[in-house]
C-alpha cells in the first residue's frame, strides 16, 4: 500500500531550555563556586539529553521513517496511473510523492534530467532512478519475480512487450493528440496542436487523431487478446494495465468505446479491485473536473 508521509512539529527545544535553568537557579549559594566548575556542565547537558530522548520516544521530534520504493508521480496522468496500479496489484511496499509543479525544479532535474514521471528511486539502478512507465513495470516485475504480470517464457513475454511497444508507439500518440487539448496538457513540439495554426485547423487535427484510434484499438482486441480475457491470458499483465489506463483518458472527449473495450476495462477493475480503482479515481476525477470547466 502507498504510504503518506507527514512532517512532525518540533517541541523539545523549549522544554530543554526551561528545565536546566530551573535546576541551576535552585542550587545553594554556598556551593556556587563549585557549581561554576562541574554541576553547571551537568545541568546544561543532562536535562537536555533526557528531554530530547523522552520527546523522541513520544514521537514529537522524530520524523516518520520512509520505507519501500519511492514513486514520484502525477495523479491526473494515465502514464503514472499504470505504475500506481501495478505497484498496488503486485503488493509492493512503496510510497508515493506527488510532484505536481516541481518536475522542472533544479532538485528534481538533478536526478531526472528528462523531467518525466512516473519515476522510481532504487539503489539497485545504475543512476538510482528510472522513468518511463513500461520500463518501470518491467524492471519491478523482473526484480521481484512477478511472472503473473510479466511471464519469463520468451514467447509469452515477447507478446507482452510487443503490445506495450505498439501502444506507446502507435495508439498513445493518437490518444494524446485527441485528448491533450481537452485535458489542458501541453502538446508535443511539431504537432498541429502546439503550433500557431488557426483554431479550426487544430480542431480538425484533434478529430482526425480521434478517428485514427479505432484501428490500433481493434488490433489489441483481435490480435493481442485474441479471444482471451486479457492480453496476459486469464490474468492481467503489465500490458493490460498500460492499455486500460490509456483508455481512461478517452472519456474527456466522450469517445465511443466499442463494447468489448468497455467490458475489458470493467473486467480489469473487477480483477484488480482497489489496486485499479484508487489510481483510476484520480484520473477520472481530473477528467470530470476539466469537463465541468469546459461547460461552465
Amino acid at each position: 500500500m502507498a504510504k503518506t508521509t507527514t512532517k512532525s512539529a518540533k517541541k523539545p527545544a523549549a522544554k530543554a531550555a526551561a528545565k536546566p535553568a530551573a535546576k541551576a537557579a535552585t542550587k545553594p549559594a554556598a556551593k556556587a563556586s563549585k557549581a561554576a566548575a562541574k554541576p553547571a556542565k551537568k545541568a546544561a547537558a543532562k536535562p537536555a539529553a533526557k528531554v530530547s530522548a523522552k520527546s523522541t520516544r513520544k514521537g514529537v521530534a522524530k520524523s516518520p521513517k520512509k520505507s519501500g520504493l519511492k514513486l514520484s508521480m502525477l495523479k491526473p496522468s494515465v502514464n503514472n496511473m499504470s505504475v500506481r496500479v501495478f505497484a498496488r496489484a503486485a503488493g509492493l511496499d512503496h510510497f508515493e510523492t506527488d510532484v505536481w509543479g516541481v518536475t522542472r525544479s533544479p532538485e528534481f532535474m538533478g536526478r531526472n534530467p528528462a523531467h518525466l514521471t512516473p519515476m522510481i528511486e532504487d539503489k539497485g539502478l545504475p543512476r538510482g532512478v528510472l522513468w518511463e512507465s513500461c520500463a518501470i513495470m518491467q524492471y519491478l516485475a523482473n526484480k521481484h519475480g512477478l511472472e503473473k504480470f510479466y511471464p519469463k517464457a520468451p514467447a509469452k513475454r515477447a507478446m507482452i512487450d510487443s503490445a506495450m511497444f505498439y501502444l506507446i508507439g502507435t495508439l498513445y500518440p493518437y490518444v494524446a493528440r485527441a485528448t491533450y487539448p481537452a485535458l489542458n496538457f501541453p502538446q508535443y513540439a511539431g504537432e498541429v496542436g502546439h503550433s500557431d495554426a488557426h483554431p479550426d485547423r487544430k480542431s480538425e487535427a484533434q478529430k482526425a487523431a480521434a478517428a485514427a484510434i479505432a484501428e490500433p484499438l481493434e488490433v489489441f482486441h483481435s490480435f493481442f487478446r485474441n479471444g482471451k480475457p486479457f492480453i496476459g491470458g486469464k490474468n492481467p499483465s503489465i500490458a493490460d494495465i498500460r492499455l486500460a489506463a490509456t483508455l481512461e483518458f478517452l472519456a474527456v472527449i466522450d469517445y465511443a468505446l466499442p463494447e468489448w473495450a468497455k467490458e475489458y476495462m470493467a473486467a480489469m477493475e473487477k480483477k484488480l479491485g482497489k489496486a485499479y480503482a484508487e489510481p483510476a479515481g484520480d484520473v477520472r476525477g481530473y477528467v470530470a473536473y476539466v469537463k465541468s470547466q469546459a461547460t461552465a
